[in-house]
């Protein structure tokens, strides 16, 4: 009997370690050698390795980011979804548990006296007219894992618990450059503000020297009215900027979990500088870096497990169960040891028979859902390539354009001052002045917004590269 069991035991240990579904292995994408536009390089550093208060080193960024990061709400509930999964993960190992329950139970039955039952009590003479049966018992059941459906469960289990860190990280990216982003914005309108108000009182005293030659009859009403209307166009940019600026500054305490308030900061947009080479590495290094990339990896883990799952349902499923405990038809006699002790140790195999039709159409079902998930994991890197090489290429263009805007901006600022100056003598006429200061204004105003979106665009490609989390 003993030789019996052990060779039982072994043949379940063989079969629990074999697989009844084969997985599908991480696909490997088609990558470059190197970014476009990149020069091919094996070199694998990566600003995406960079933690972000290295990169990002303005201090009120610094805080606004720190306190997104601590109290944003998506966050908040990343990380709750981080908690209900490890709680599934430490459940799911209880599987290879044996359910164990405690039954205690007492019942009298009064049958029929024309009954069968009844009927036996009379013929036996048995006095009494009631049957009493009272039982305590502990019953164990357990379901051998032959064909790996507990392992696939626990794979899965974990799988997703991953997939919540990878969701976190990358809730994170995403604060750290959206935050970044809004910041340089506000920055902008900083400058721009600043830029209204000047050219507003450069257009003042354009405006009192015109004034002026109209009282001594050498221009005419029409000088003055343009003027005044030039002066308007750029006063009205001033409560423009006031409130974009209102409504960043709004835009961007919320997003760091604060009530809407003023944000303090001393640095302006050309304060904030980056090295000029802001290495990408390699394009293979964002398969483990990016935290979609990974989700996306992960979850065809669970379509994996997911198949094995389904595919064993379909197959004999072995369950032992053992009962034992103390059994009486008389209460006085419950107890009474070892009279009343009993035990019940049985062994089944179930094999689905009509729901096998159901059941292997679920599992053809996982097959194509793990498909696709094959499929999602190839676009979600080719999505990640395409956007690091057009955060490359913005920052590339964007560096050529901010050169020539700020020439331009140089060019337009000495003609304003020249145009003043003829004016002054005599030797310009009025339209020469305003429309000098009407390009100077529009000319200041391109340049900075290019230097945002210069900024930007290396906010975007940090995140695109998976920067951010560390």
């Amino acid at each position: 009997m003993k030789k019996y069991i052990n060779g039982l035991a072994f043949i379940l240990v063989i079969l629990s370690a074999c697989n009844v579904s084969k997985n599908i292995g991480t696909p490997k994408p088609e990558l470059p050698d190197s970014f476009r536009n990149a020069v091919a390089t094996t070199d694998t550093t990566s600003i995406g390795d960079i933690p972000w208060k290295s990169f990002f080193t303005d201090v009120t960024l610094q805080k606004l980011i720190d306190s997104a990061i601590a109290k944003n709400y998506d966050m908040q509930l990343a990380l709750k979804n981080i908690e209900a999964s490890q709680l599934l993960v430490k459940q799911v190992k209880w599987n290879y548990v044996p359910e164990v329950g405690l039954n205690v139970t007492a019942n009298t039955t009064r049958p029929s006296d024309n009954s069968i039952t009844g009927l036996s009590l009379s013929q036996y003479k048995i006095g009494e007219k009631h049957i009493e049966d009272y039982s305590a018992n502990l019953s164990v059941s357990w379901e051998a894992d032959i064909w790996g459906k507990i392992r696939n469960q626990n794979k899965s289990a974990l799988a997703a618990y991953l997939q919540t860190t990878e969701a976190k990280k990358a809730i994170q990216t995403n604060i750290v450059a959206s935050v970044s982003q809004g910041y340089y914005n506000l920055l902008m309108l900083d400058d721009q503000l600043a830029i209204a108000k000047t050219n507003v009182a450069l257009n003042d005293s354009t405006l009192r020297i015109i004034k002026l030659q109209f009282d001594a009859g050498q221009v005419t009403s029409l000088a003055v009215q343009q003027a005044q209307a030039q002066q308007m166009a750029a006063a009205e940019l001033v409560p423009q900027f006031e409130r974009d600026i209102t409504l960043q500054e709004n835009a961007l305490q919320i997003l760091a979990g604060e009530l809407p308030a003023k944000i303090e900061r001393n640095a302006g947009l050309n304060d904030i500088t980056f090295n000029e080479s802001l290495s990408a590495g390699i394009p293979s290094a964002i398969l483990s870096r990016r935290p979609d990339v990974r989700s996306q990896e992960l979850a065809l883990t669970i379509a994996n497990a997911k198949v094995g799952i389904n595919k064993a349902a379909m197959y004999p499923a072995l369950r032992i169960t053992a009962q034992g405990g103390v059994n009486s038809f008389k209460a006085s006699n419950w107890f009474n040891i070892p009279a009343s002790l009993f035990g019940v140790v049985a062994g089944s195999v179930v094999q689905p028979l009509l729901d096998h039709k159901l059941l292997k159409t679920q599992y053809d079902v996982a097959k194509v859902e793990r498909e696709a998930t094959v499929i999602s994991f190839r676009q979600s890197v080719l999505v990640a390539v395409g956007e690091v090489s057009d955060a490359q290429v913005k920052i590339e263009q964007l560096k050529v354009q901010q050169g020539i805007a700020a020439k331009r901006v140089q060019t337009l600022q000495q003609a304003t001052a020249n145009s003043r100056m003829l004016f002054q003598n005599g030797m310009a006429n009025y339209l020469e002045v305003i429309t000098a200061q009407s390009n100077v204004l529009q000319s200041e105003l391109e340049l900075a917004s290019i230097k945002r979106s210069e900024l930007s665009a290396v906010s975007e490609l940090y995140r695109a590269l998976g920067g951010g989390w560390r």
